[in-house]
């Protein structure tokens, strides 16, 4: 595919300040029980506004950043770098600089995909886009998050321990924001790197979805995309898509359930042994045995109602086949409902064999040279750290 050049970003971004006026198609069809099933806590999202953004100047985003310091360098990766900044009126900002070391189609692509993508959502729970600007390189703006990620703050030994209350919200809150992209948005959008690093909190931790410079649209009358190569995460990708290269809304659901369960155990993705985080857990939620999930830092300080439920979400998530994992609106029905209906989920045993022999392969993801997506010195632990 050949991607716009710069130069002819000039034209498409010749208006100062402009809105997603371009008609955009209905929102996507979606089945007509999960619709009308659609939990209240789901369906809180506002109704659609189309969002608006500004071209900011080179010299504002300079001014911003001061010269693109060094001290206000808070992100960093292979196509990416994240600084720091603030405007004139006082509003805290956050620059995504795409890096000189990726090709001019490389970084055009990641450009375009980002503000194509980001740039028509809006929901409480999303990475705000403020603005863009192409002058002397290719830069995105957004608010910048105070509190950092959700990776920063669970896996820093200097940081205090995040209590329970605070990580049922992030779970809560990510879930409605992935619900909102797979369902509610204007156009679908698969995330691809749902991921603690990609969660960001604001100042009173609410949960922030970032990073979409993996996203892809997801056209109504497909059911699935078809992608290579493989893009992602090692420990969070869900095996059709690692195996097979397809991409749909359980792609994201399957790492929901790993960001679950490195969420209330506190164990990251992968361990120092390559093992994935869902492979250990899986044995563990099989046998019930529920409060060895749990992070040994809260001390037992937890609501035993809202781990086994969250607990319960993850399982689900983290099925080897897609078929048998719920979709987000199922997964905010387990997570907020306080009777579980586990009988609903149970499997046929042939699956559940299947299931099992998948979970032989957990070195897999770590063996293979996957393009990681942490194109994310972006607004992963980029967009974020005031605290980090």
């Amino acid at each position: 595919m050949r991607y716009m050049r710069a130069n002819s970003l000039k034209r498409l971004f010749s208006v100062k300040r402009r809105g997603f006026d371009a008609e955009s198609p209905s929102p996507s069809s979606v089945n007509e029980q999960d619709s009308k099933s659609t939990s209240k806590i789901a369906s809180e999202t506002e109704p659609f506004q189309r969002p608006t953004w500004k071209c900011f100047s080179f010299d504002e985003i300079v001014q911003a950043t001061q010269g693109f310091s060094s001290e206000n360098l808070v992100g960093k990766g292979g196509y990416a770098e994240v600084y720091r900044g603030m405007l004139e009126d006082g509003e805290e900002i956050a620059v995504k600089r795409l890096t000189r070391g990726s090709s001019e189609e490389r970084k055009v692509k990641e450009f375009l995909t980002e503000i194509g993508t980001i740039g028509h959502v809006c929901h409480p729970n999303v990475l705000s886009l403020l603005g863009c600007c192409i002058d002397n390189g290719l830069y995105l703006i957004f608010q910048f998050s105070s509190r950092g990620s959700v990776a920063s703050l669970l896996h820093d030994e200097d940081l205090p321990t995040i209590e329970w209350k605070t990580r049922y919200r992030i779970a809560l809150g990510t879930a409605k924001g992935l619900h909102y992209l797979h369902k509610d948005c204007q156009r679908r959008i698969i995330h691809r790197d749902i991921k603690s690093s990609n969660i960001l909190l604001t100042a009173d931790f609410e949960p922030l979805i970032s990073d979409f410079g993996l996203a892809k649209w997801l056209p109504s009358q497909w059911s699935h995309h078809s992608i290579a190569p493989i893009e992602g995460t090692f420990g969070h990708l869900a095996p059709e898509y690692f195996m097979h290269g397809i991409v749909d809304e359980k792609t994201d659901v399957f790492a929901f359930g790993v960001f679950l369960l490195e969420l209330f155990s506190g164990r990251k993705p992968v361990d120092g042994s390559h093992q994935s985080l869902h492979s250990w857990a899986r044995p563990i939620l099989n046998q019930g045995e529920i409060e060895k999930l749990v992070d040994p830092r809260l001390g037992g300080a937890y609501d035993v109602s809202q781990m086994k439920r969250l607990a319960f979400a993850a399982s689900l998530c983290i099925r080897s086949s897609s078929m048998w994992r719920p979709t987000m609106n199922e997964v905010l029905e387990v997570i907020v409902e306080e009777k579980l209906d586990e009988e609903r989920w149970n499997m046929p045993k042939e699956e559940e064999e299947d299931q099992e022999e998948f979970w032989g392969f957990e070195d897999l993801e770590c063996e293979q040279e996957y393009e990681s997506s942490s194109i994310s010195g972006s607004p992963q632990d980029s967009m974020s750290t005031g605290s980090s």
